[in-house]
């Protein structure tokens, strides 16, 4: 991808409400026409998911487009999201890619079916010197314990573990990138709680590496065996994660409204924290 096209100083103001839905809009197509929704979410939450809030730096600042942190081995298989849209950001020159990403972020959830996640602008792009080190993003070994050390870095808490694990809903394992393989759920381009349900009304088994379940047929979509990972599984082994899975897994429209929630949030820690100016902009309506 292409150097940025901002200053240190652009912020916000410099891009108006009708860019950032025009750039929102042209997200959500290009996710509904190529299926990449999946992958759009996982690149904003992998530029999102540095933030180290005693550290006071990763975040959404865009530097996952830099190496080191493009090649960190978390960040596998992101080029190809970059690559497919740089030619919607090349339209917005002004527009920062830190705040590019997490749009096609929320586009790629919209577009799969999910809740309208809010959105405020003004993020300022990091530079290649600001890439963080490897090892911020929650591994797909870890327990409990783990996951908590991971996210309470960031200034969030259980609640938002078990809320953003839910994006788990969509996509899939790729062998050759994570070394873990398949499908969280028969749908993998449908965003909804059907993870939760998985989770708790599938017989699991362990293959010495990931777990495996049969999907069911009612459910359309997929007929290759599901799979979750150990810190998918440390969900409902941990007695402070499992209520909060049964009630998601019971009730859709409270899981959309937290996960809104979890994503804003997600997104906004590393510039809430530094005071930073953001603006509110309706990206649709």
């Amino acid at each position: 991808m292409s150097a940025p096209t901002v200053s240190a100083t652009t912020g916000a103001a410099s891009v108006s409400d009708d860019a950032f839905k025009g750039a929102f809009g042209d997200l959500v197509q290009l996710a509904k026409e190529k299926n990449c929704g999946p992958i759009l979410v996982r690149l904003s939450w992998h530029d999102a998911g540095t933030y180290s809030k005693e550290a006071k730096d990763g975040g959404s600042t865009g530097t996952i487009r830099h190496d080191p942190e493009k090649s960190h081995g978390a960040n596998a298989g992101l080029d190809i999201a970059m690559r497919l849209v740089d030619p919607i950001k090349q339209k917005y020159p002004d527009m920062s890619f830190a705040d590019f990403f997490v749009l096609a972020g929320i586009a790629g959830v919209r577009a799969m079916g999910g809740p309208l996640v809010g959105f405020r602008g003004g993020r300022v792009d990091g530079q290649e010197a600001e890439c963080t080190p490897d090892g911020r993003l929650p591994a797909a070994t870890l327990k409990g314990d783990g996951l908590r050390g991971i996210f309470y870095r960031m200034g969030l808490d259980d609640k938002a573990i078990v809320v953003l694990s839910g994006a788990h809903s969509v996509g899939r394992c790729h062998k050759d990138r994570s070394g873990f393989e398949g499908p969280w759920c028969e749908k993998p381009l449908v965003f909804d709680n059907c993870y939760y349900k998985n989770l708790l009304g599938k017989e699991w088994k362990f293959d010495g590496n990931q777990y495996w379940a049969d999907p069911d047929p009612a459910e359309g979509g997929a007929e290759e065996k599901l799979m979750m990972l150990p810190s998918d599984m440390a969900l409902i082994e941990d007695a402070e994660f499992l209520p909060m899975v049964k009630t998601y897994a019971s009730d859709n429209a409270r899981f959309f409204e937290a996960f809104a929630d979890c994503f804003q949030n997600l997104h906004e820690r590393r510039w809430v924290d530094s005071n930073a100016e953001l603006r509110a902009v309706q990206l649709e309506g």
